[in-house]
C-alpha cells in the first residue's frame, strides 16, 4: 500500500484524484459502511425501517455500490456504473412510493458525505497527505453526492410520470407500507387505509411476478388487489387466501406471466410472504425446482429451509461425516450415497438397493463399512438427522455426494 500520494500543486486548480489514492481507500470501506449505516440511520429512523424490509438488500447493496464505485472512478476514471446507477434510481423510487419529497434522500447523502470527509482527515494523518490532495478529495466526493442526487431525482421522477391519479399513489404507497414491516397500527397506514377505501384485512396472500410484468394485467385485477407492477421486482398483494376464485382471478388476467405464490399469513408478515415467494422464483433460476408458470412456495418450504444457508450445511456436512475423511475418491462417494439413500428411506438392503440400482449383497457389505466408520453415531437420533439434513441439501443444489467433504 503506497505511503505518500503526490499531490496536486497548491497554486493550481482542483483536478481528477491521483490514482493510487484508491489503493488507500479501499481497504477502509467495509469500516466506513458500518459507519455510515449507523449515522444515517439515526438521523433518519425512517430508513432503519427500511433496511428491515422486503428491500433491504437491494438498499444495502446500493450503499456499497456507491461508496466501492466512487473509488474504482478513482482508480480507472473510465470505469462503468450501470448496476450502480439502477440501484441509486430505484432509491429515488423507493422515496416516492413512502411518499416522501427528496431532501430526505439528499440530506442522508450529505451526511455519508460528511462521514466520509471525518474519516478521511484520520488517514490524512496517518498517511501524511497534503491539504491540497484532501481538499480535492473533499471536492471531488461532494460532486460524486450531487451525481448521486441526480440519480435518485430520476428514479423519482420516473415514478410520479406514470403514477397516473392520485388514488393509485396511495394504494402504492399504502402496500410499500406494507411491506417495510409498519406497525399496523401506524397512523400513516389507517389514513391510506381511509383514503384507498381498503379494509384492512386479517391475512394477505403476496404474489411475485417476472419483470417486466405484462402491462395489461393491472385491469384485470379485483379492486381491492394493492399491485405495483413496474418494478424490476413486481409483485401485488391479495387480501386474505388465494381462494378459487381469485386464482381464477390472477390466471385470467396474467395470461402467460409467470408467477409465484407466497403463503397466506396475518397481514404483519405480508413482508416474509413476498420473500419466500420471491425465493421460490429464485430457486427456479438456480435449476433447483422445475420450471412452471405458477409456483406455489407452500410445494417447497423444506427446500427454501434446506437452502437457507449452505455455508453452514456445508460446515454440518463436514461435521457430521468426519468419519469418512479417510477415505477417498469412488470408494468415498459410493459410500456417502449409500448412506444418504439408507437415511431417506431407512429402508433394508434390498430397497436401498433397488434405489440405488445396486445389488442388495453390495449394499449390506457398504453398510457394515459405515457401521464400522460411524460405530455408534449411526444410532443416534440426532445425528441421523443433521446427517440427513446435510446431503439432502447438497442433494437439493446438485453438487453431488462426491463433493461434500
Amino acid at each position: 500500500m503506497p505511503q505518500h500520494v503526490q499531490p496536486p500543486d497548491v497554486n493550481e486548480p482542483l483536478g481528477p484524484l491521483p490514482r493510487e489514492f484508491a489503493a488507500i481507500m479501499r481497504p477502509e470501506l467495509p469500516g466506513l459502511i458500518k459507519e455510515i449505516r449507523v449515522e444515517v440511520t439515526r438521523a433518519y429512523p425512517e430508513y432503519a425501517q427500511l433496511l428491515s424490509g422486503p428491500n433491504a438488500a437491494a438498499i444495502r447493496q446500493g450503499v456499497d455500490l456507491a461508496l466501492s464505485a466512487f473509488v474504482d472512478r478513482v482508480a480507472d476514471p473510465g470505469a462503468t456504473s450501470d448496476q450502480r446507477d439502477e440501484l441509486l434510481r430505484k432509491f429515488g423510487r423507493v422515496e416516492a412510493y413512502e411518499g416522501r419529497d427528496l431532501e430526505t434522500l439528499q440530506g442522508a447523502y450529505r451526511l455519508g458525505a460528511r462521514v466520509a470527509l471525518r474519516r478521511t482527515k484520520t488517514i490524512g494523518r496517518r498517511y501524511d497527505l497534503s491539504p491540497a490532495l484532501l481538499l480535492a478529495f473533499a471536492d471531488a466526493l461532494f460532486a460524486y453526492v450531487d451525481e448521486l442526487g441526480a440519480l435518485s431525482r430520476e428514479g423519482y421522477l420516473e415514478v410520479q410520470a406514470r403514477s397516473g391519479s392520485a388514488f393509485e399513489v396511495v394504494r402504492r404507497r399504502l402496500l410499500h407500507l406494507l411491506l417495510a414491516s409498519t406497525p399496523l397500527h401506524h397512523a400513516t397506514i389507517n389514513e391510506l387505509c381511509e383514503q384507498a377505501g381498503w379494509p384492512l384485512p386479517d391475512e394477505v396472500t403476496l404474489i411475485a411476478l417476472r419483470a417486466p410484468a405484462p402491462d395489461h394485467i393491472q385491469a384485470g385485477l379485483d379492486p381491492d388487489v394493492l399491485a405495483d407492477l413496474g418494478i424490476p421486482q413486481p409483485h401485488m398483494l391479495i387480501p386474505g387466501p388465494l381462494t378459487a376464485e381469485r386464482r381464477a382471478m390472477l390466471e385470467s388476467a396474467i395470461g402467460a406471466a409467470p408467477l409465484a405464490i407466497g403463503l397466506t399469513l396475518p397481514t404483519a408478515q405480508a413482508s416474509d410472504s413476498l420473500r419466500w415467494a420471491r425465493r421460490a422464483l429464485q430457486l427456479v433460476d438456480d435449476d433447483i425446482v422445475a420450471d412452471a408458470q405458477v409456483i406455489d412456495s407452500a410445494d417447497h418450504l423444506v427446500t427454501m429451509w434446506l437452502l437457507s444457508d449452505p455455508a453452514l450445511t456445508a460446515q454440518i456436512a463436514a461435521r457430521e461425516l468426519a468419519p469418512l475423511a479417510p477415505v477417498s475418491g469412488k470408494r468415498r462417494t459410493r459410500l456417502v450415497e449409500t448412506l444418504h439413500a439408507w437415511l431417506t428411506t431407512r429402508g433394508t438392503a434390498d430397497q436401498v438397493g433397488d434405489v440405488l440400482g445396486v445389488h442388495a449383497q453390495t449394499i449390506r457389505y457398504r453398510l457394515r463399512n459405515l457401521e464400522a466408520h460411524f460405530d455408534t453415531q449411526l444410532a443416534d437420533p440426532e445425528r441421523r438427522f443433521a446427517m440427513e439434513v446435510a446431503l439432502r441439501a447438497q442433494h437439493l443444489q446438485g453438487g453431488g455426494m462426491s463433493e461434500l467433504h
